[in-house]
């Protein structure tokens, strides 16, 4: 297959031509975001980084806070613990986070924990003593009352979220559907609705997503409510 010449390259030599022929099993359909909004200020996006490594960011000082869940039985396979064992100034390990986070339970709401790591102050969600395993409901709480903290303390930005989709022990439910997780529009639906709007990394699995196209930000355009609504 020949390249246009009037197409600018994204590889030196042949690259682009041998990266058509890649059968990748782990492949991404990203659709672009062209349309620009005149009160993009005001109504803030969140930003999706597809295919990026959110531990390899957060030690590179990309970010000042992180969003994520914790919880009291036990967090060494959470990327709170992750952090803190390679963050070199880190005083916290996975006994003290999953300690610390027992002081904070709380029978009926959630409870977002500081956790100061030195680079990066991480917010924990922690559910309520009598959920089983964080709700939508807990989520909304949790991200009205981060996005409030952000507000009131602005040096917490830039701020990365995880997916909350895909976990085990904290793992996310809808109690109308407890036998399977939201989708991540509904996840992300709901931490825009708070008032987030840091950016948010899909966990790896989501990178298997083709044929499935996904989107760079959020909200997604009105363009794919008219074709679930039968439009084109």
């Amino acid at each position: 297959m020949s390249l246009n010449p009037n197409r600018s390259r994204i590889y030196d030599g042949d690259g682009d031509i041998l990266m058509e022929d890649q059968k990748l099993h782990e492949r991404l359909v990203i659709l672009p975001n062209t349309k620009s909004e005149p009160n993009a200020m005001k109504n803030q996006k969140i930003r999706l980084l597809w295919g990026q490594n959110l531990l390899d960011d957060l030690l590179s000082g990309r970010y000042h806070s992180l969003v994520c869940a914790v919880n009291t039985e036990d967090n060494s396979h959470g990327i709170i613990a992750q952090l803190a064992h390679l963050l070199p100034t880190s005083q916290w390990d996975a006994q003290s986070i999953t300690e610390y986070a027992s002081w904070f339970a709380h029978r009926e709401s959630l409870s977002v924990i500081k956790f100061d790591m030195d680079a990066v102050e991480v917010l924990g969600l922690l559910r309520p003593k009598n959920h089983e395993h964080l709700t939508l409901s807990d989520l909304r709480y949790g991200f009205r009352f981060v996005s409030e903290m952000i507000k009131q303390k602005p040096i917490r930005r830039p701020v990365a979220s995880v997916s909350f989709l895909g976990a085990k022990a904290n793992k996310l439910i809808d109690i109308d559907n407890p036998n399977s997780e939201p989708s991540f529009e509904t996840v992300l639906r709901i931490m825009h609705e708070s008032g987030f709007s840091g950016d948010v990394y899909p966990s790896p699995w989501m990178w298997q997503s083709a044929p499935t196209a996904v989107y760079p930000t959020y909200p997604f355009p009105d363009s794919l409510d008219d074709m679930r609504m039968g439009g084109s």
